[in-house]
């Protein structure tokens, strides 16, 4: 069983990050609203800007909003390290200092992942034993989905680094899917002991060695790309240039099938009919496999839920990326791997 349910959950929304309008974002928010009862959401950003968006919405309950209002916003192109230095007054500086100051539970951001990632850092702090956060999705497989990490916050990892993200991996899959004993594995370009580069073998026999004291990960070895999407394994681990270029070859592929699909429906009447006929099958596939609709990456290691959007997502997409924070407030992410960290890693 996953973790008890709280009562009440405020998610601060950096609205003014990324690269949709922020007119998209609010609209997610109200529309987060009417899923669930219980959310109250800070709005982050220009407040007469923010205002302006609010009353082109016909109904909602104004009640379980408020506005925090910025002055700047960090820019997707802006250095990590200028944005520390510059943007303390930010739309997603302020919303992190949200969650530190116990205001709200969790908060979202689709803007600069370096800059978010940074700042996480600086504003919340992370775990002891925890060297670097890493940002994990969840990937469609035959069995539901698996936790991809990391996949862009840490191209470099050492082994103990990539050990650190299995346990972190393995509790949020505890914590959130109520999974006892998840499988993980290692991403590779073999299943044989002997294949992959030095860091991938290194860290094969760092995690055998770790598997004995941390009975609530199941070790399974190497996977290969191919089986990403078979579901043979609850979490997989790679460094960041390798998850982002899987997870990004991955997308391209839905979305190349996505196309294939319609255009091959449209080539023809009967295939026009076909289309009718499996048109339910096809709505519930592309459930499963649309990025769009499972948009939302985990910041795991840092002291606080701080979940990163795409930039480009629109309504829909935010909207999938509130639900994401709710469910890890919900289910007290941060502070479950905090208790179980503490055992494992210090």
């Amino acid at each position: 069983m996953s973790a008890e349910r709280t009562s009440k959950v405020t998610v601060a929304l950096d609205v003014m990050s990324g690269d949709e309008s922020p007119r998209s974002r609010i609209r997610a928010a109200v529309r987060a609203l009417d899923k669930y009862p219980s959310l109250n959401l800070i709005l982050v950003g220009d407040q007469p800007l923010v205002e302006a968006f609010l009353s082109d919405i016909k109904s909602y309950d104004s009640s379980r909003f408020s506005i925090q209002h910025t002055e700047t916003t960090v820019c997707m192109d802006e250095k990590p390290s200028q944005a520390i230095r510059s943007k303390k007054a930010s739309s997603m500086w302020c919303s992190l200092q949200l969650v530190a100051e116990g205001k709200a539970s969790a908060c979202v951001s689709a803007g600069n992942t370096g800059a978010l990632m940074a700042m996480g850092c600086f504003v919340l702090k992370t775990f002891p034993g925890i060297a670097r956060p890493a940002i994990s999705v969840t990937i469609p497989t035959r069995e539901g989905g698996a936790l991809l990490m990391d996949v862009g916050a840490n191209v470099d990892c050492s082994p103990e680094h990539l050990y650190q993200l299995a346990v972190m991996g393995s509790q949020q899959v505890v914590s959130v899917k109520g999974v006892k004993k998840p499988r993980v594995a290692l991403l590779n370009i073999g299943t044989e002991e002997q294949k992959g580069n030095e860091q991938v073998r290194k860290t094969h026999v760092l995690m055998l060695e770790k598997q004995l004291q941390h009975q609530e990960m199941d070790y399974i070895g190497f996977i290969e790309a191919n089986d990403l999407f078979v579901g043979r394994a609850d979490v997989v681990i790679c460094d960041g240039f390798v998850g982002n270029v899987a997870l990004k070859t991955g997308e391209g592929a839905i979305s190349m099938i996505q196309d294939g699909l319609k255009e091959a429906f449209k080539a023809s009447f009967w295939g026009r009919l076909l289309y009718l006929l499996v048109l339910r099958q096809l709505q519930s596939f592309r459930r499963r496999v649309d990025p769009v609709l499972n948009n939302g990456a985990s910041l795991l290691g840092l002291n606080g839920t701080v979940i990163k959007s795409h930039g480009g997502a629109d309504e829909k997409g935010f909207y999938k990326a509130i639900c994401q924070a709710v469910r890890e407030s919900e289910t007290k992410v941060p502070s479950n791997l905090a208790s179980r960290l503490e055992d494992v890693l210090v």
